[in-house]
């Protein structure tokens, strides 16, 4: 079995916090639409007829206003027929499950990724530390490009992405992109204005909350324009440099912390 871990995920609609239906669901709406009968249907699908059943009951309880019809006469009493407001359904999820599919490729192909960084960016990733912008400029390199991004209230962010990956996403000047950055990978600096940095990205703001807890804190520093960024560091770092609300600070991590993508 090979040990590299790849990036998957899978689409589901909800409706008022419950499950509407998932790829699954939507292949057999296409289904009663293609076959005109439920039997059919379900048989094409691989389920049976009763799971079928359930299944339409579910989703035309939950989406508002019904997805499949039974139709009068017929062989065996009648068919079924998607309603119009099925049919938009099964293609709107087709636009979204395309748009998802390839979102996640995008992701796997930034690099190679380990457990503990999956689990960073699952526990960590937040709205906070996704930045939406426009590709500010662009050098490319033999290997790697460097990607600035001006994000919201006029920062730059920097990222090191692989040639590659810049052609695939389509990375140019005027691009509409975001930037992810794990939280662990930020460092917060105090007094950082004047120092000689090896980091390119050094963000200054103010801190606007320090939740402690028992082995590391968690920092949210305010940047100019509105935007945030969140930084984990351990709980000994922020006791001995008495990191509190209002403090000017400063949010440092490399070009190659950050996962860059286009929406």
């Amino acid at each position: 079995m090979s040990d590299k871990l790849t990036i998957e995920g899978t689409l589901w609609l909800t409706a008022g916090g419950q499950h509407l239906g998932g790829a699954d669901r939507i292949a057999l709406l296409a289904a009663i639409a293609e076959h005109g009968s439920i039997t059919r249907a379900a048989k094409a699908v691989g389920i049976s007829y009763k799971g079928a059943w359930d299944a339409v009951d579910a989703m035309n309880n939950l989406a508002g206003a019904p997805l499949v019809e039974r139709l009068a006469g017929g062989k065996g009493g009648g068919g079924t027929r998607l309603t119009a407001r099925g049919a938009e359904l099964v293609a709107q999820f087709r636009r979204y499950e395309e748009a998802h599919r390839r979102f996640v490729a995008q992701l796997g192909r930034q690099g190679d990724f380990d457990l503990n960084v999956l689990q960073a960016l699952n526990m960590k990733t937040s709205a906070r530390n996704q930045f939406l912008g426009t590709v500010e400029s662009l050098v490319p390199g033999a290997v790697n490009d460097e990607v600035v991004l001006r994000v919201v209230g006029g920062a730059r962010i920097v990222a090191v992405v692989t040639r590659d990956s810049t052609a695939s996403l389509g990375l140019a000047p005027g691009v509409q992109a975001f930037a992810l950055v794990k939280a662990s990978s930020v460092i917060v600096a105090l007094e950082a204005e004047g120092m000689k940095l090896s980091a390119r990205n050094q963000l200054a703001g103010t801190i606007a909350r320090v939740v402690p807890g028992p082995v590391s804190a968690d920092v949210t520093i305010a940047l100019p324009g509105g935007g945030t960024i969140a930084a984990t560091v351990t709980r000994a770092s922020a006791d001995e440099m008495a990191l509190a609300d209002g403090m000017p600070a400063t949010a440092l991590f490399k070009a190659s912390s950050v996962i860059v993508g286009v929406p």
